[in-house]
């Protein structure tokens, strides 16, 4: 597609000496970037720091890129654009996970709500110090590919990727891009490459934490139906029935079955590491194999195919974000500091409010005196909160909270 390569800013020429693709220099720029550093701080499921065993946002981008980079190179798409995808994907999410998500959205709806997607974007291009007005100043396919929600919010849609303010630059990088919210092949192989790895290792990661246990839905069918409901209702729009279809067939799976009685000795690990590897290869394998049967073999990319998931898969993968839903973050969400971490945020977006822009980053102070109204300085505060990693985000609370009494 014509200006695949183009930026939304001009930059001078480069020669580095060894001829570097466009492509290539994206992915540089993502993962020199101040914000991808910052995921290694940040919560996936578990609280970041919690337990060395456990993913954080760093090594979630990270197990998506390299899903991404494989699928599309076995679908012909560029290796680098689906790997800038995927390292990219999540820059945008702030503290505290999909809770920290939660909380900001609640306390920035005046100036249109939080969304890590669309903060995503934001970052990618405004926030980051790369080219001055530009962000990372990344290409159009790569900032296409990461867009998963190719749309501003609406009403009765929780997911959206723009905030009113930065749809110039969206409006540019959807340019050539078919009339209506279609997604580019990158995207939406960077989007199932995301569901694959989190789904399969949020239960790799609620097993090894002693959340989860496989033998239950093994052994009582009862529990299977509950679970088949329970998806039905929050991840799938397959009825229930056929959900318990895709489910017998993955807890028949000699390698769930070999997962079942996780005790944390090395054979038990390496049988929960056998569970995730060939799930994770099956899953990626079969959208594959069913994207390639539709479409022919050969260089497919941008708006040339559309991803295939067969059924069955895709309803497995959806099961197995209800498992880790169902027996781990709802377990987890009843804990005390679930509901610390949302006053936390929403109580440090209150004092800077009040206290910007004395107390905000450099940076972000520069962007609040240049604001025009209150609204749009609401916005400053929230990106500032939003930047910030766990850790930095419970010293910025309890140093704020100090200076005010």
């Amino acid at each position: 597609m014509t200006g695949d390569a183009e930026r939304w800013v001009n930059e001078p020429a480069k020669d580095s000496g060894y001829g570097r693709t466009q492509f290539e220099r994206d992915r540089a720029r993502v993962l020199h970037s101040a914000g991808f550093r910052r995921l290694a701080a940040k919560t996936q499921v578990h609280t970041a720091g919690s337990d060395d065993f456990l993913r954080t946002r760093l090594t979630h981008s990270l197990e998506v890129a390299q899903i991404s980079r494989e699928m599309g190179a076995r679908l012909g798409c560029d290796p680098d654009v689906v790997d800038v995808a995927g390292l990219a994907h999540d820059i945008g999410h702030p503290p505290f996970g999909h809770n920290g998500e939660a909380a900001l959205d609640a306390v920035a709806r005046p100036c249109g709500g939080f969304e890590g997607n669309a903060q995503t974007l934001r970052v990618l291009t405004r926030l980051e110090a790369k080219v001055e007005g530009a962000g990372l100043n990344l290409t159009r396919a790569s900032l296409d590919a990461s867009c998963k929600y190719p749309w501003p919010r609406r009403p009765g849609t929780r997911k959206f990727g723009v905030y009113p303010d930065d749809l110039p630059v969206f409006t540019w990088l959807r340019g050539g891009a078919p009339a209506g919210e279609r997604r580019c092949l990158e995207a939406q192989v960077m989007d199932w490459a995301d569901d694959v790895a989190y789904s399969v290792h949020d239960v790799e990661d609620g097993v090894h934490g002693g959340y989860l246990s496989l033998r239950p839905l093994l052994e009582d069918r009862g529990e299977r139906a509950e679970l088949c409901a329970d998806v039905a209702t929050t991840y799938s729009d397959e009825t229930p029935e056929a959900l318990g279809e895709a489910l017998d067939l993955l807890l028949a799976d000699e390698v769930v079955a070999g997962a079942a009685d996780y005790d944390g000795t090395y054979r038990a690990q390496v049988a929960l590491k056998r569970m995730t590897s060939v799930l994770t290869g099956r899953f990626v394998s079969s959208a594959v194999g069913a994207t390639n049967s539709r479409h022919g073999y050969g260089r497919v990319r941008r708006y040339d195919a559309d991803l295939v998931v067969p059924r069955t898969v895709r309803n497995q993968c959806a099961l197995l974000k209800g498992m880790a839903l169902r027996y781990v973050m709802r377990a987890r969400a009843a804990e005390s500091w679930y509901e610390q971490q949302r006053a936390i945020l929403t109580s440090l977006v209150e004092l800077l409010c009040d206290r910007a822009p004395g107390h905000l980053d450099p940076m972000f102070a520069a962007l609040w005196k240049a604001a025009p109204d209150d609204t749009a300085r609401l916005r400053v505060v929230v990106d500032q909160v939003a930047s910030l990693t766990d850790p930095a985000a419970v010293a910025w609370h309890r140093t704020l909270l100090a200076g005010r009494g």
